[in-house]
C-alpha cells in the first residue's frame, strides 16, 4: 500500500462525537467483533478515520446520527454574533457560512433564539471544529 492511500475496510465502527473523542474505550464493530481502542492520549476520530487493529485488519470510523440543532439566521452579522456566543460557552461547533450545528440543548436553543437565530433540531452526525491550539481533528471537549 502506498503512503496516504486508504486501506481496505471491510467493518466499520459507529460512534457518537463523545465517543470518538477518547483515549479508552470498548467498541463493537460492524460485524460484532469488540476490541480496545487504546491510545496513549485521548484523539478525536473523524468520520472516515480508519483504525489499524492488531491482527492487521482496518476498520472505517463513521459518524452516528445523534441529536443537534441547526441554527441559521436572516443576516451574517446575526450569525456571526450566535457563533461568538457559542464560541464564549466553549460549545463544540459546526461551522459553515449558511449556518452552525451544536449538540442539542434546549437552554442554548432559547438563547439562540433570542439573539435572533433560527432553530431545527434533527439527527445528524456532528464533527465540530477543532481547537485552534489543536492538531488534525483534535477538539478541545475532553
Amino acid at each position: 500500500m502506498q503512503a496516504g492511500e486508504t486501506p481496505p475496510c471491510d467493518e466499520t465502527v459507529s460512534l457518537t462525537f463523545r465517543d470518538r473523542h477518547r483515549r479508552r474505550l470498548l467498541m463493537k464493530s460492524s460485524r460484532g467483533r469488540e476490541f480496545l481502542l487504546d491510545l496513549a492520549k485521548a484523539q478525536a476520530l473523524a468520520d472516515g478515520d480508519v483504525l489499524a487493529l492488531d491482527d492487521g485488519s482496518f476498520l472505517r470510523v463513521v459518524a452516528l446520527d445523534e441529536a443537534v440543532i441547526d441554527i441559521t439566521a436572516d443576516d451574517p452579522d446575526t450569525l456571526i454574533r450566535i457563533a461568538w456566543h457559542l464560541g464564549n460557552r466553549h460549545l463544540p461547533t459546526v461551522v459553515s457560512a449558511a449556518r452552525l450545528r451544536i449538540a442539542e440543548d434546549h437552554v442554548i436553543e432559547e438563547m439562540v433564539q433570542g439573539l435572533g437565530g433560527q432553530t431545527e433540531r434533527l439527527l445528524a452526525p456532528f464533527q465540530p471544529e477543532g481547537g485552534a491550539y489543536s492538531h488534525a481533528h483534535d477538539t478541545h471537549d475532553g
